[in-house]
């Protein structure tokens, strides 16, 4: 059985075992059992074990995140700090750099709202995904210089990068030649050389947009001349990044999105309330589901199809009719964002099965048909489908753009970079990264990517998981458990909901539900106990079963509402005879 980072793995559809700290229900100790025992095992679970360790995790307190506490130079600061505030006093022309994916809008909106305030000549610049690429590049920085030349950008003297520039040595050394100065902030993996900019204010404990946050903190509080009142709200913004770009919801990321979802579920920007109606969602019970299968998608879809300033207009205006107008904008090009998602996804997956590709240990599929805005995308659906890693590439004349997704303990960002000599460019996370090659060079890539994932991965990587916190009789599923699992909510990356197994449950009804008997619902009892549970995208799997077989079941514990009731439901993530 494989460990990682203290839990114990379990490989889906076999004999489920439990690591020795999850039988606190067997042996006769069930009636001794206290919810406080079951929340011990969860936390741990997640490496959390000290009386410190526990209080700090549910009690977060955000005057703790600081840029010291995540990491960040602070020498780095103070030079970014002192020619920010040269930029103000001077009123020279500043341009926030963006990223076009929700973590870069975001951090783009935070810097910008906070060098605004303060009196600074600033101006946001998010790059166009085809015509630009990722990131700080010549290309944009030459538009800059030539919207300088025609008059709508004056003079730009300074570019501080949100959620990109780590990797952008060129396009800094460029910049420098046309007397430009760069203050990098990211998040990103980072190359042995960094830039040569005149700061970098970086960290990987979080997201861009909290790397922006937490510098927009220091220029606010760096005693300016102009004293203003610091611009609300931003930690709704970082909330929503934090969760859209999936990095771990611990430590300050866990503080900083249990701290912003409380202002995001009371904000009163335009944009948002727009943008909450469009949807369809409740803004006070506004969670990490609906950012990032609702939220996130719609402010994503205009980088992937269109242009991402109109997703950083909507964030920042402050006109309720522009609102409207942007939401629904926004809710439009999503709708087709899906369609042209389905139509890549589709293509992709009948390439792996008629090439038998999924035989390979990693998926490289390459169409010029693939618009670059959602090959990503595509690359996470090929990853769920099949569980290989995936790399998907939007075929150009000269020059390709790729997408590639990871499973669980495949650094997909270092492995990229093994191939560099074959590379424009690369950069990401190691679950998710991104790059550019020549298109004369896919083939030589191809190979060698293939021959290195051969060499990396065994059998034993892509065999699916499931992981199980403990052991738990019905007996002990009520309203005050419930309560006390959420108080470990935000829930998300390296954080997931408690899931828990009983086994020799009874299936007292069941029958499929969904768009094509995709679900499947079903009434399970175990002595006296007896809960509704809802199995998604296993109807399938469900003809293994009948009603009054006994069966092992891995779930979670959720809260379901209906005209205004209240009760506990299971979400089943595995059973088995």
């Amino acid at each position: 059985m494989q460990k990682d980072n203290g839990w114990e793995m379990i490989n889906k559809s076999q004999n489920l075992k439990l690591p020795p700290k999850a039988r606190l229900a067997k042996g006769g100790k069930t009636k001794n059992l206290r919810i406080e025992e079951i929340i011990s095992v969860v936390l741990a679970n997640r490496g959390i074990k000290t009386k410190k360790e526990k209080e700090e995790f549910l009690n977060p307190d955000l005057s703790k995140v600081t840029p010291d506490s995540v990491g960040i130079d602070s020498k780095q600061l103070s030079l970014s700090l002192v020619r920010i505030k040269k930029a103000i006093e001077n009123q020279e022309q500043i341009v926030v750099f963006g990223d076009y994916d929700v973590d870069g809008i975001c951090g783009a909106a935070i810097l910008w709202e906070t060098l605004d305030s303060l009196g600074a000549k600033v101006l946001p610049y998010i790059p166009h995904r085809v015509e630009e690429g990722y990131g700080l590049s010549k290309v944009g920085i030459s538009n800059l210089i030539r919207s300088t030349s025609s008059g709508q950008i004056s003079n730009v003297k300074l570019i501080i990068t949100v959620d990109n520039g780590i990797v952008a040595n060129d396009a800094v050394e460029f910049a420098k030649k046309h007397l430009i100065d760069v203050i990098i902030t990211d998040h990103h993996v980072a190359k042995a050389e960094l830039p040569k900019a005149f700061a970098i204010v970086h960290t990987t404990k979080l997201c861009g947009a909290g790397v922006a946050y937490l510098l927009s903190q220091a220029i606010f509080n760096f005693q300016f001349s102009i004293s203003n009142k610091m611009p609300g709200d931003h930690l709704a913004l970082v909330a929503l990044a934090t969760v859209a770009d999936l990095v771990p919801l611990v430590g300050a990321n866990r503080t900083l999105l249990k701290f912003g979802l409380e202002e995001l579920r009371k904000t009163e920007r335009p944009g948002l309330l727009a943008l909450f109606e469009e949807a369809g969602i409740d803004k006070e019970t506004i969670d990490t589901y609906e950012i990032g299968h609702v939220i996130a998608p719609r402010l994503n879809a205009m980088g992937r199809l269109e242009s991402a300033m109109d997703s950083l207009r909507l964030l920042c205006t402050k006109d309720k009719q522009r609102a409207k107008k942007l939401a629904l904008m926004l809710g439009s090009v999503n709708r087709e964002r899906q369609m042209v998602t389905q139509d890549s996804v589709a293509h992709a997956k009948s390439h792996v099965m008629e090439n038998k590709l999924h035989d390979k240990k990693l998926l490289f599929v390459v169409h010029e048909s693939y618009n670059p805005g959602v090959i990503g995308l595509v690359a996470g659906k090929l990853v769920e489908e099949f569980y290989r890693p995936a790399i998907v590439l939007s075929k150009g004349e000269k020059y390709t753009k790729a997408s590639a997704r990871s499973i669980a303990g495949f650094n997909m960002v270092e492995f990229i970079r093994s191939a560099s000599e074959f590379l424009v460019d690369a950069g990401g996370h190691p679950m998710a990264a991104g790059f550019t090659v020549e298109t004369e060079k896919i083939e030589d890539l191809k190979k060698k990517l293939e021959e290195m994932a051969e060499k990396l991965l065994g059998d034993e990587s892509f065999v699916r998981k499931v992981r199980i916190d403990m052991e738990l009789p019905f007996s002990f599923i009520g309203t005050e458990l419930y309560e006390a699992l959420e108080k470990l909510s935000p829930f998300g990356m390296a954080n997931p909901k408690p899931v828990f197994l009983t086994k020799k449950v009874v299936i007292e009804d069941m029958r499929l539900v969904g768009a094509d008997g995709k679900h499947v619902k079903l009434k399970v009892k175990s002595g006296k106990a007896e809960f509704e549970a809802i199995a998604f995208g296993m109807g399938e799997k469900s003809s293994k079963f009948q009603i009054g077989d006994e069966i092992d079941v891995v779930y979670t514990i959720e809260e379901e509402v209906w005209n205004g009731n209240k009760r506990l439901q299971l979400k089943i993530k595995d059973a088995m005879l």
